[in-house]
């Protein structure tokens, strides 16, 4: 019998449009078995441990809420929920390679807020695909929904919001941590009749979704971090925090990507 792991990564390749023919071959599991799985990934008489909090008679929030803020915000900015055979929904965030330990950081809050269920990763070129299995994903995230984020609406359910009233660092850090950077401006200005170069840093947040730029906006204001919109051409996709004092408190909770 092969085992959780195996079963999900053979579904996982086939999740990126890979053939069976080629997915057996690397996996060296049947195309049969591979079919077999994508109605059924688990074996006959397997149940997972953790239940999901949100199907409970009375929903509760996640376990760890830190865990949890930290991941909707990398969900919101690179993740997405995908749907498999008879109710089976896989989450995929997708971190760049540059950025281990961001990788690093999403497994844990994935194996955090599922820690029953095997968190895997799966190589693309300059990215690894961070990725765990369940059929719960749309209860944690009910932002799933057909179709890219920034075509439709996006709005946190009550608990979520509470969550993030909460825990706003963490939710900014997500957010940074998947659509957003820290980067070191230059200007300069000419002193005394001399021209001299000033650098400062900057942090910048980019997502196409009015929604999520506002989720965003929202909690940098009840945080006390002072932001500015730039627009790229017409669109005011990117969210800027340059003041001193707001630069330093996001460096304090935040910091750049590592």
């Amino acid at each position: 019998m092969y085992d959780m792991d195996t079963r999900k990564q053979a579904l996982a390749l086939v999740a990126q449009g890979r053939s069976l023919n080629s997915v057996s071959r690397e996996t060296g599991v049947s195309r049969t078995a591979i079919r077999s799985w994508q109605t059924r990934v688990e074996p006959l008489g397997w149940s997972r441990a953790t239940p999901c909090p949100r199907c409970q008679e009375t929903p509760e929030p996640p376990p760890d809420p830190n865990a949890y803020t930290y991941l909707l915000g990398l969900y919101l900015g690179d993740g997405c929920i995908s749907h498999l055979r008879r109710g089976t929904y896989f989450l995929r965030i997708t971190c760049a390679n540059d950025w281990p330990g961001l990788v690093d950081a999403c497994a844990e809050a994935i194996q955090a807020v599922r820690p029953s269920n095997k968190v895997f990763r799966v190589q693309r070129q300059g990215c690894q695909n961070v990725t765990c299995y369940s059929n719960h994903w749309p209860c944690l995230f009910p932002q799933h929904g057909p179709g890219k984020k920034h075509s439709r609406e996006i709005a946190l359910a009550s608990w979520q919001q509470e969550l993030v009233d909460a825990h706003p660092w963490e939710f900014i850090r997500g957010l940074i941590h998947s659509d957003g950077c820290r980067i070191t401006n230059w200007t300069e200005k000419t002193v005394g009749g001399v021209r001299k170069r000033y650098e400062y840093p900057r942090y910048f947040f980019s997502n196409k979704s009015d929604d999520i730029r506002k989720l965003y906006t929202d909690t940098l204001d009840a945080v006390g971090v002072e932001w500015s919109s730039l627009a790229r051409g017409v669109d005011p996709f990117n969210i800027s925090v340059a003041r001193k004092a707001s630069v330093a408190l996001m460096d304090k909770h935040v910091g750049p990507k590592y």
